[in-house]
């Protein structure tokens, strides 16, 4: 099994195990009793129909000598104990049993409850339509043997017959509408369960992707960094020892500084009181450790800013200092030839635009490429927090060009620390 599918299955788990946490408090503590144990609300339903008819089946048939008549009352019973898996088979059931019952004791002993029960369990079970139709049958089948009892037309009380349609009529209707109600409220559960899970899927895809984003952009300008200087290294080292030291102080430098966004980066995953924040690193004061960095690799940089400095939010100055991060790697990867770089920082009210451009020779798509083609897919996505874009192409006399737009948060107010720290390179 991948483990693609073994994040996903956790993450399906997880969710689904804290909605139903959730759900749980939401019902009560009788609620979530009967609906954990379903076994238990059948026998207290077999219970409750038997209270309910039984006293008055005995007393009508003891009186009338009809004793048979209990039998349909009691196997009513029984077969209520299936309502839950077999409603439409049980409801049949109850039907013949009722009409059984009214004509054995003439109206003395009736199943009545019980269809009631199983009229609740068919619409919890079964679409509206359907329920509705096991209503029509039930008011049929039940009704009708009404109209064969004596005891129900007395002269005294002529409407007597038809009070106890509509009260049965009645009765039937509260159980339709009963069952709809709680099927609702199940499916509502279900939908909200599953869009638990699906958010869930959604947070830990988007948080696989941050991480993978952050993964590139340390790794591949930690590696670019340091191979260019290895490279630097090996060059002077029989001309200028010195210099070869310095070279190879700023190489060791790089890894630990890569070694040590690693496990900044891999933190986040952690739990506990060893886990990294979460919170973005402001990029104010590492834009010019940065710079000097590609500056020690061999890159001559040259920066320009005008209007104000970026706005306190780390997030923004995170984005923007990826994207510079990302581009000069990238130049220092692919440009041949490169005798300038171009980094400018500009702000117009709440619009940003880095502009990063290099003189080298051709473009970057004539070289093969070294890395996984993500780069400019993360600057792309970084921007587009920000409504922003970022277009990269060959320039007209040769190198590359990222020309990168950024939207300012409205509710984010712009200071002058950032542009001081920036002018500081």
């Amino acid at each position: 099994m991948s483990e693609k599918v073994l994040v996903e299955g956790a993450t399906e788990r997880t969710a689904a195990a804290a909605f139903t946490e959730l759900n749980a408090r939401r019902l009560g503590p009788f609620r979530r009793y009967f609906r954990s144990h379903p076994r238990v609300t059948d026998a207290l339903v077999v219970v409750l129909y038997l209270a309910a008819s039984l006293p008055q089946a005995i007393v009508g048939t003891v009186v009338a000598d009809r004793w048979l008549a209990l039998i349909p009352v009691v196997t009513a019973g029984v077969v209520l104990l299936w309502r839950r898996d077999r409603p439409l088979i049980v409801l049949g059931i109850l039907m013949g049993l009722e009409w059984m019952s009214l004509m054995a004791s003439d109206g003395e002993a009736s199943v009545g409850f019980g269809v009631w029960f199983a009229l609740y369990a068919v619409a919890v079970r079964h679409p509206f339509r359907s329920a509705l139709w096991a209503l029509a049958g039930a008011a049929l089948l039940t009704i009708t043997p009404l109209w064969f009892v004596d005891a129900l037309f007395v002269d005294e009380a002529p409407y007597l017959i038809w009070i106890v349609t509509g009260f049965v009529l009645m009765w039937y209707f509260l159980a339709i509408g009963f069952g709809v109600t709680t099927r609702k409220d199940r499916e509502h559960e279900i939908a909200l369960r599953d869009w638990a899970i699906r958010n869930a899927e959604l947070a830990s895809a988007t948080e696989r992707n941050r991480i993978a984003r952050e993964m590139h952009d340390v790794v591949a300008h930690s590696l670019s960094v340091m191979i260019a200087l290895s490279d630097g290294a090996a060059v002077v080292m029989k001309r200028d020892q010195d210099r070869a030291r310095e070279v190879l102080d700023e190489l060791s430098a790089s890894g630990r500084t890569a070694l040590a966004d690693m496990r900044r980066v891999l933190g986040v995953l952690r739990v506990g009181p060893d886990s990294a924040p979460r919170e973005p690193l402001p990029a104010a004061g590492s834009l010019a450790t940065l710079l000097d960095g590609f500056r020690a690799a061999g890159l001559p940089i040259r920066v320009g800013l005008s209007g104000p400095g970026l706005p306190e939010n780390p997030t923004f100055q995170l984005t923007v200092y990826r994207i510079i991060q990302e581009s000069l790697t990238n130049v220092l990867r692919y440009g041949k030839g490169v005798t300038i770089v171009n980094v400018a920082i500009s702000r117009t009210g709440t619009l940003v635009r880095v502009r990063i451009t290099d003189d080298g020779r051709g473009g970057m798509g004539a070289v093969m490429s070294v890395g996984t083609g993500q780069g400019i897919t993360g600057m792309q996505e970084r921007a587009s927090i920000y409504s922003g874009t970022v277009d990269c192409g060959p320039g007209a006399d040769g190198g590359w060009i990222v020309d990168a737009r950024l939207i300012i948060p409205e509710d984010r107010e712009p200071t002058s620390r950032e542009a001081d720290s920036v002018r500081s390179t």
